[in-house]
Formats: structure tokens, sequence, C-alpha cells
């Protein structure tokens, strides 16, 4: 039988990949660019901008990803994928118009808060449709693709970033950086035209001709929709959290908090935290500086793409498990490299090893394990709401993260950040490898 589960690699298939990663790249662009925009606003009008105010506005967008992730990836159990799908990136594009044409530090929280809701339901149907429309043999490592290109939202915008600074070197201009955002938007909109509903979906609902129809569209005649075993029974949101399901929920959201500490409290504020390292010439203040600090942003951000490379070539050899909790051990060890170079005075070059050790085993490691596994872990009728709950649990690490990181450097300065850090990496790597064997997957 031609199933989708069944066919080799076909164009359509990096169509398909590159539409439902749309989102990985914008929620890494919208966390890039908050961090680049927060100094320029100091500069122009906030020069006493509290902890407090810049928490609150850095985890602005966050804060819609995880309630995104969760309410749009409980939808669409019930209604289906597509509307959504389409949906997401007109949110997405609205909250940057919002941040664009009303420039100030409540529209930057509440158009980044609209974008990131885009975003977060963007989160629970990527990996879902892209498990679902691959060949089953290239399921996991497909997801973990579409992960790896959150590297390419990393990059872009602080290298985009960059080169606008350096044009106009104004702290004027910093709302007309969401046009970034809006483009982004505009692009997966367009992307999604050409789409249908999920045909595991479909079968799910018992819509069996609809489903055919929907894989013979995306794949040619004579491709029919992979057939379910049994119908699944969708579970009350409750019932996740009992059970088997309640160790599922821990192992896919508790990392992936533990990684989002590092991901976005580290990433978010990684122009604010090179300046505050003193890894820049002493003689530069004002723009300069922070166009400094966004170079050696986008240099240190540049290994987050080796990172993903190297963790999908290792994913395919080893047991996820053990590749998450390394990841997260050696993330600690390059931290602690940082925090000896900084305490200790030691050339730049050792700082800057430090955070490449970080970023590469980050990236490679939880930043990209914590991603696949929700959609292996959780049946297909509540594949939405686990994935959601999962990501959910990712977001409140990465907005903890985020919201305190401005308020640790200000109490204990890089001490407290990149130790607090660090013992969340431990953290992350105890509870993988504890209900890792509780779910007997190492």
């Amino acid at each position: 039988m031609n199933t989708i589960g069944n066919l080799r690699l076909r164009p359509m298939h990096y169509y398909i990949l590159l539409s439902a990663s749309m989102e990985q790249i914008i929620g890494a662009a919208l966390s890039t660019l908050v961090g680049i925009m927060l100094p320029m606003i100091q500069l122009l009008k906030q020069p006493e901008l509290s902890t407090l105010v810049q928490g609150l506005i850095g985890a602005a967008g966050l804060i819609g990803i995880g309630l995104g992730s969760a309410v749009i990836g409980a939808v669409i159990d019930r209604q289906g994928y597509l509307l959504w799908f389409r949906l997401c990136p007109v949110v997405i594009m609205a909250g940057a118009a919002v941040v664009y044409f009303r420039p100030s530090l409540l529209m930057l929280g509440i158009g980044f808060f609209i974008s990131g809701i885009g975003v977060g339901g963007g989160y629970s149907l990527d990996s879902a449709y892209i498990s679902e429309l691959m060949p089953a043999r290239r399921r996991s490592f497909m997801v973990g693709v579409a992960k790896g290109l959150c590297a390419v939202g990393f990059i872009g915008a602080a290298v985009i970033c960059y080169f606008v600074l350096r044009s106009d070197p104004s702290p004027a201009i910093w709302s007309k950086l969401a046009a970034i955002i809006a483009a982004m938007g505009l692009i997966t909109l367009l992307l999604r035209i050409y789409w249908v509903e999920s045909p595991e979906w479909l079968m799910q609902q018992g819509r069996t001709a609809e489903a055919q129809k929907a894989a013979a569209r995306m794949f040619g005649p004579g491709v029919t929709a992979n057939p379910l075993p049994a119908r699944e029974k969708t579970l009350p949101f409750s019932d996740l959290f009992k059970g088997e399901n309640l160790k599922r929920v821990i192992f896919s959201g508790i990392p992936w908090a533990c990684e989002g500490v590092g991901v976005y409290g580290i990433g978010v504020f990684l122009p604010v935290l090179v300046m505050a390292l003193g890894l820049q010439s002493a003689t530069e203040h004002g723009m300069p500086k922070i166009i400094s600090s966004v170079e050696i942003t986008a240099f240190v951000n540049f290994f987050i793409l080796p990172g993903f490379v190297l963790g999908l070539w290792l994913a395919r050899r080893h047991n996820h498990v053990k590749l998450l909790a390394w990841g997260f051990i050696l993330c600690a060890i390059g931290l602690a490299i940082l925090l000896a170079a900084y305490l200790l005075k030691w050339p730049v070059w050792v700082s800057l090893v430090g955070f490449i050790l970080f970023e590469l085993c980050l990236n490679g490691g939880p930043h990209l394990i914590t991603f696949i596994i929700p959609a292996h872990i959780f049946p297909v009728a509540n594949r939405g709401k686990g994935t959601g709950i999962a990501s959910l649990l990712g977001k409140v690490g990465a907005i903890v993260g985020v919201f305190f990181m401005p308020m640790l450097l200000d109490a204990g300065g890089m001490t407290l950040v990149l130790t607090v850090t660090g013992a969340t990496m431990l953290l992350g790597a105890a509870i993988s490898l504890i209900y890792g064997k509780m779910l007997k997957l190492v």
C-alpha cells in the first residue's frame, strides 16, 4: 500500500518542512529582536529602565507563546489543524504591526505578546504536521530539522539588525525592526495557501474519504492516508496529569523548561550579557557599544546552527534520553568555563570558547531533543494537547529565565547569572535521566 508513511522523500516533503517550520524561525527572531530593542530604548528614552520592566518586556513574547501553545494545542484536537495553521501567521503579523506603528514600551509588550500567541500556536501545529506527513523512517529526523531551523531566526535576526544599525545608527529606529517579524509572518501565510487538513486527524474523526482526498492532493494520486490501528480516545485535559500520562508530561515538559532558561534567559539578553561580561572595547559607548554587542551576539548565535547539525547526526545514532542529559551536563561545563574566565580575567577568547561550547551542546542536545520527544510519546488523539502542555512548560521556564535575568544581573552580576543558569542545566539532566528510565526510554 502506497501510504504517506511508506513514501520516499519527495520535493513536496521539503515544502512541508519549510512551511511547517516557520514559527520556529519567527520565535527565535522575536527573542533576538527584543534583546536588541531594549538597550536602544534605554539609550533613547529610559536610561533608568527598571529590571522589573526589562523582565516583563523581555518575557511578553514568551508569555504569548506559552498561552498560544496550550490554548491552540487543545483547540486543534477538536477543530482540526488547517484553520489555525493559516491563522497563526496572521496573528504574528498583527502583533508586529502594533510595535511598528505604535512605538512605546507598552505597545512593544502588547505587540510581541500577540505575535507570541501566533508563534505558540504554530509550535503545537508544526511538529504534529511534520510527524504525520513525513515518511515513517524520517519523522524524528525531520522534526529535528524543523527545530534546527530556529537557528536561521537567531542568526538572521542578529545579522539583519547589525547591518540595519550600521546603516542607520539611531536608537529611534528600534520599532522599525519589527518589520522583520511582519515579513516573516507574510512569507509563512503565503507558504500555507496550498495546504490540506491533517489526514491523520481526519482519519481519527472517522472522515476517511476526506483524509484520502487530502493525502492525494498533497502527494498525488494513489497515495493514501496512514491507517490508524484503532480509533483512539480523546482524553479530558485533566487526564493528562494522571498516571503514565503525568510521567510523559514531566519528562517532556520539565527538561524543556530547563532548556528554555538557557535558550531564552541567555538568548534574549545576550547583547546585554555581552556588555556585562566586558567582551568589547572599553572605549565604546552609546550606539557603537550596542552595535558591537549585536555583532558579538551574531557571532555566538552562529554556533546554534552547527549545534543542531551535530545533534541531528547524533540523534540518529544514540539514545535520545542520554543525548538530552549529556547535552545539559556539557552546557553546565560551558557556563563554568565562562564564569571562570569572567572571575579570573582570562582573555576574551576563553569566554567565547565557553559561549560556543554552551551553544553547541544546548542546541545539539536539549533544545533539539525536547522538541522531538512530545510528538513521539503522546498518541495522535491527544498529541495536540500533549505537545501544547510540554511547550507551555518549556515556555514557563523561558519566561522565568527572561523575567528574572535582569534581576539576577542586578543582584549578583554575571556570577549569579551563570551560577543559577548552570544549576538549572544540571536539574534538567537529572529529570531527563530519572523519568526517561521510568518510561523505559533508556
